[in-house]
């Protein structure tokens, strides 16, 4: 599993590298695309834009299995320009402006352009602004700032920005010598990582799935509706592989896969998780079950969407979600190693 899991990480690297904030996807759709094409697969993009993919069409179509992951990420989307050419933001997903106050972010418009800015609260020099300390972090209070030589808006308007282009914050991706992954949105290009490199294990014959597997790449998860639609026929349980949380109360840490038994959207069904349990210690990877208080996931929209199937979730640990996040080598070997026993 060592090498499959340094597989994993550099995949999930790649990805990263990428902008994909909800609604700006197709770069990264694209690098799916082409990493299933390389391993001989046939995959589709679907109407929304996600990727669709059969790693062993040759088994019976009854009684398959969809593993679901996203690959758009939180980001922002240009509301106004201010008099004095700064951007005022709304968010794509839960960014939260206390997690992203500081960061690096990268300004697309509608014709392609890229520029760069930072993302402050108004007044930011601490030296100038009495409130800066006591100052809510909330959008209403905050802007970006253009790495251009504009004083207002019309000086902003003709580089060529304008309301509704996308604002995507800085990954800031490192990989440690100990093996923790740190980065934004590992929620959930690591995961999306994990499941490429099982396509590819499949592809090779290595792992042979005892069903018929799909696999989903959605690209709207973060905004509530990715997994609700592209189920195909003969499917019966959706397993989405997202992010296990971490934090006060949970049993998951960063070098654990986690296995969720209930979130916000209420239980998974009880036989996937039960299942999924069993498949955890048959294939020896370190587990824990937990419940999430604030959480929704792909497939959770798949069951919303009308489609009558079992659900389960489960993902690497990862701390501080949906802010600079962490996870390790360790929790990405065991999430292979459960969802090897599982399709085995």
């Amino acid at each position: 599993m060592e090498q499959l899991t340094d597989n994993c990480v550099r995949r999930a690297v790649e990805l990263l590298a990428i902008d994909s904030p909800s609604g700006y996807t197709w770069l990264a759709a694209e690098h799916v695309m082409e990493a299933y094409q390389s391993m001989g697969l046939a995959p589709e993009m679907t109407r929304k834009g996600g990727v669709l993919v059969c790693l062993n069409p040759e088994a019976p179509e009854e009684d398959a299995l969809l593993l679901e992951a996203h690959a758009d990420t939180l980001g922002g989307m240009v509301t106004e320009i201010s008099g004095t050419g700064r951007l005022h933001l709304t968010p794509l997903g839960g960014m939260e402006p206390n997690n992203a106050e500081g960061e690096n972010v990268r300004i697309i418009t509608r014709s392609g352009e890229r520029y760069t800015g930072t993302f402050q609260m108004k007044n930011a020099s601490v030296h100038v602004n009495g409130e800066y300390h006591s100052a809510k972090r909330e959008y209403k209070g905050m802007e970006v700032v253009i790495d251009e030589e504009v004083e207002s808006r019309a000086d902003v308007e003709k580089l060529g920005i304008q309301p509704g282009d996308i604002v995507c914050f800085d990954p800031r991706t490192v990989v440690t010598p100990s093996g923790f992954i740190k980065s934004r949105f590992l929620d959930d290009k690591l995961s999306v990582a994990i499941l490429l490199e099982l396509a590819a294990r499949t592809a090779e014959g290595e792992l042979r799935p005892a069903r018929r597997v799909w696999q989903h790449i959605t690209v709207f998860e973060e905004v509530g509706h990715g997994g609700s639609a592209s189920v195909p026929e003969g499917v019966c349980e959706a397993i989405s592989v997202d992010m296990g949380c971490v934090g006060d109360g949970l049993g998951c840490d960063e070098r654990r896969v986690s296995i969720c038994a209930k979130d916000s959207g209420g239980p998974y069904h009880y036989e996937t998780v039960s299942a999924l349990i069993e498949a955890a210690r048959r294939g020896g990877a370190d587990y824990a079950v937990d419940v999430y208080p604030h959480y929704g996931s792909d497939v959770e929209a798949t069951l919303r969407g009308g489609h009558d199937l079992r659900h389960g979730l489960i993902g690497p640990g990862v701390y501080a979600s949906h802010g600079y996040e962490r996870s390790h080598r360790k929790g990405v070997c065991n999430t292979l190693r459960l969802l090897w026993a599982y399709l085995a």
